[in-house]
């Protein structure tokens, strides 16, 4: 068995990113925080999340995100599942946060895309069925 435990992500501020996060998922806490140095450069780290899965946050970014319309490498985006995918809009948009585009009409799922505070595209989608053919469907 594999299963993705963390995810390290540069950042600029954690306390920013935090209240989008916060936001997106209530029910995970600060596992730990601290200080570290990273080839010379000394970093504030937190890793937020639950029991089993967390997101490391590192604030030492020193450059402007991927662009999201290019072709560099690296990570497009980070999906994740909810099962509330309205509470959770909500819930960001009271946080200050609006989605900047929505995923293609699918009986099966709704996605809506997110940029985080440091530019980070983040999808989230609710499955409306346990089908794993209708799921992965492009209906």
């Amino acid at each position: 068995m594999i299963r993705l435990e963390h995810i390290n992500i540069v950042i600029a501020d954690i306390p920013t990113s935090l209240k989008f996060y916060k936001a997106a998922f209530p029910e995970w806490k600060v596992r730990d925080s601290g200080q570290s140095e990273w080839f010379g450069v000394t970093r504030n780290w937190c890793h937020f999340g639950d029991d089993t899965s967390y997101l490391t946050f590192n604030d030492d970014a020193d450059s402007a995100p991927r662009d999201h319309h290019g072709h560099q490498a690296g990570i497009s985006h980070l999906g994740f599942e909810s099962s509330d995918i309205e509470a959770l809009q909500v819930r960001l948009a009271e946080a200050g946060f609006k989605p900047h585009s929505f995923g293609n009409d699918n009986p099966y799922r709704h996605n809506v895309y997110y940029y985080d505070p440091d530019g980070i595209e983040v999808e989230f989608v609710q499955y409306f069925s346990d089908d794993i053919s209708k799921r992965n469907s492009t209906v």
